[in-house]
């Protein structure tokens, strides 16, 4: 019973601050584009470089744990400070904090985006901070005597991260869509960022509600600390003594056996051998997270009308969640059997090259879908170029439009649209003109005195500028001052534009809407977002094929005592994957989006390849065999079998052999969602 209650806290702590961070990162992209208006290059490069941060930060919270604090007080602290980010997040997301002259649009950006950065800086640090002693914390409250107890902790724990992506990515997104502000509604950033901030403050209560039930074990040193202190001693050594005259050593490391036991000098060697193989591995990841960014940007220009459902363009990262839960134990119950009938020896170096290949598969589908987005995008002028729309609101008698030497004839309510040089001069009669409004709803009043319009179930609506309507199909209640009541009903679809007319004919009475004139700036998005199901299928499936492989393939070649190494190893290269999002997103000079997916496609076919040729002349070992030997250093038997052909370290079906270091099934919880 006393196992039951510190799971309870422990996985709930897990769960909502999963919910925290996928949350919040799932509607983040959008924020930046759509509240601060960064343009999607510049909002790429900040969401990914946040995303590096997350990754990066684990090896400070690691050494924090290990050399100084513990794990539990390390994740007291730093959940606070990941609370304190997630709540100036929040904050810096209310628009009416600098929207001094209420028009829906802050005053002062400048607040926002500081806030906003302090906010993100603050989520990297908590967030990756704790990443590396949670699982490592819930495995300590178990004896020795407990393994299976700690197996089951551990798939619990492994639920809950999933789930809690899973559900946060789904409700994230629909709390992101909603309407709201004091003076003007806008997308509820706010309560996106809020509900996450609020999770957070729920995991660190519960996890200190628990405190008083947990095992506390003290600090006892790092092992990364160690291992860098060695490879770099050895450096050093073999840099004074880089003359010819003293006589070489069989390998580098051996340099450091004047300071170093040769058991732990063998025990880096292992390590060294396994980061090597790391080298290509950040090009999967910089594919793989940019589901939260490009693919979440492409999907702003799709349809997400699925009949029954609505589908937000950051509602459609849940794919991924869902998938990993149905994908996995397909694969360890059926596909790697039924290779393994099929006499292939599927090494897990050879499933991690399938996975990249497969990631890569997924970009090119991506690229193919947005070419046909670019087909039913509209025309926008280009730098030297300005875009006016004539619309001739005289009932009854044509118009001429004379817009840079061009003659333009205009019937009433017709509409015509021109690109211009932006110093030519346009000259016109008559007639009311505005500037192209995109993704938005117009009314233009035409009629002869003042009117409101209010969406019947948005709240409050401003009809002097284009305004953002989240629903398909809404409902508008225009009014006059004396209360009569006009409701007017539009589809709208996805990402269209709409400049509505109401006419000096327009009258209030049964057929009011009749008369007002819906004139279309920009068309529906036509391409639907079912589309993505196979990109997503795709990188999913290569998700589940490198990443759950590469950690097992990782833990079973390195010495027990160094796992946390490879683990802070293997967070590393999610984080440079993301540095190289940056590079690709900042150095590249493509103007089409298409061609920058064909592009991550093509890096990670190269990538695959030379990764494949270092799988090929790899040499799988047995660690607790190397380690024997110099526990035994008179044991020829041993040493003879110290290392061995990497075709004898799988089974007939190319099943990585189990760990039996009860350090791995932590990592092992955290093996896809991390």
């Amino acid at each position: 019973c006393l196992n039951c209650l510190f799971i309870f806290f422990i996985v709930v702590n897990e769960f909502c601050e999963r919910f925290s961070y996928y949350g919040m990162r799932a509607v983040l992209v959008l924020y930046f584009k759509y509240f601060l208006g960064w343009d999607d290059d510049f909002a790429t490069t900040i969401y990914h470089t946040f995303a590096a941060l997350c990754y990066l930060t684990p090896i400070l919270g690691a050494i924090v744990a290990d050399s100084w604090l513990g794990k539990f007080k390390t994740i007291i602290y730093l959940s606070i400070v990941y609370a304190a980010g997630q709540v100036i997040l929040a904050v810096s997301a209310i628009h009416d904090i600098t929207d001094t002259d209420r028009d829906g649009t802050p005053d002062n950006m400048t607040f926002h985006i500081s806030l906003s950065m302090v906010g993100l800086l603050l989520i990297a640090l908590g967030t990756g901070g704790i990443k590396p002693c949670v699982a490592a914390f819930g495995g300590d409250q178990f004896q020795d005597h407990q393994e299976k107890q700690r197996g089951t902790f551990f798939s619990i724990f492994y639920l809950s991260i999933n789930a809690g992506s899973l559900l946060s990515t789904i409700i994230t997104p629909v709390l992101r869509a909603q309407e709201c502000g004091i003076h003007k509604q806008r997308e509820c950033y706010p309560l996106a960022f809020g509900v996450p901030a609020a999770l957070m403050v729920v995991a660190l209560i519960v996890f200190i509600v628990g405190s008083g039930m947990y095992t506390k074990t003290a600090p006892q040193g790092n092992i990364m600390v160690k291992f860098c202190r060695c490879v770099g001693f050895a450096i050093k050594n073999r840099f004074r003594h880089r003359s010819s005259a003293y006589p070489k050593r069989e390998h580098w490391m051996d340099w450091a056996e004047e300071k170093y036991d040769k058991l732990l000098i063998a025990q880096v060697k292992m390590v060294l051998k396994v980061l090597f193989l790391y080298i290509p591995l950040p090009m999967f990841w910089a594919l793989f997270d940019q589901q939260g960014s490009r693919w979440t940007l492409q999907a702003t220009t799709m349809n997400g009308d699925f009949g029954l459902l609505t589908i937000q363009p950051d509602q459609m990262q849940t794919i991924n969640p869902i998938l990993i839960l149905v994908l996995v134990p397909i694969m360890d119950s059926l596909i790697y059997p039924l290779i393994a009938k099929c006499n292939l020896n599927f090494t897990a170096l050879k499933r991690m090259t399938v996975g990249m290949f497969l990631a890569a598969l997924a970009f090119v589908c991506a690229g193919l879908i947005q070419l046909q987005i670019d087909e039913t995008l509209p025309k926008f002028p280009s730098g030297a170029e300005a875009q006016v729309k004539f619309i001739n609101m005289i009932e009854g008698e044509a118009i001429s439009v004379n817009a840079g030497g061009h003659v333009y004839e205009l019937k009433p309510f017709d509409v015509r649209e021109t690109h211009t040089d932006t110093h030519a001069q346009v000259c016109a009669h008559n007639l009311a003109f505005f500037c192209k409004g995109a993704n938005s709803i117009r009314f233009l009043n035409g009629w002869t005195s003042k009117l409101n319009v209010t969406p019947a179930a948005e709240g409050a609506f401003s009809a002097d500028r284009p305004s953002f309507v989240s629903t398909p199909r809404p409902q508008f209640k225009i009014m006059d001052a004396s209360g009569n009541e006009c409701v007017f009903t539009q589809s709208l679809g996805f990402g269209s534009s709409y400049t509505n007319v109401i006419p000096p004919t327009f009258a209030f009475g049964e057929n009011c809407a009749a008369s007002i004139r819906p004139i279309m700036d920009i068309s529906p998005n036509s391409v639907h977002m079912a589309l993505q199901i196979p990109q997503y299928f795709l990188m999913t499936a290569g998700e589940v094929v490198f990443s759950v492989t590469g950690l097992e393939f990782a833990y079973s070649q390195a010495p027990s005592n160094m796992k946390s190494v490879l683990q802070a190893g293997w967070l590393l290269t999610v984080a440079f994957g993301n540095i190289i999002v940056l590079i690709v997103a900042e150095a590249a000079t493509l103007e089409e989006q298409w061609a920058e997916y064909i592009l991550f496609a093509s890096l990670l076919v190269v990538v695959c390849v030379i990764f494949s040729v270092m799988a090929y002349f790899y040499t799988y070992i047995d660690p607790m065999k190397i380690e024997a030997q110099f526990a035994h250093p008179d044991s020829d038997e041993l040493k003879r079998k110290g290392s061995f052909d990497k075709n004898k370290v799988h089974d007939p079906h190319g099943k990585q052999r189990k760990d039996s270091d009860s350090s791995r099934e932590g990592d092992r919880a955290a093996e896809t969602k991390m």
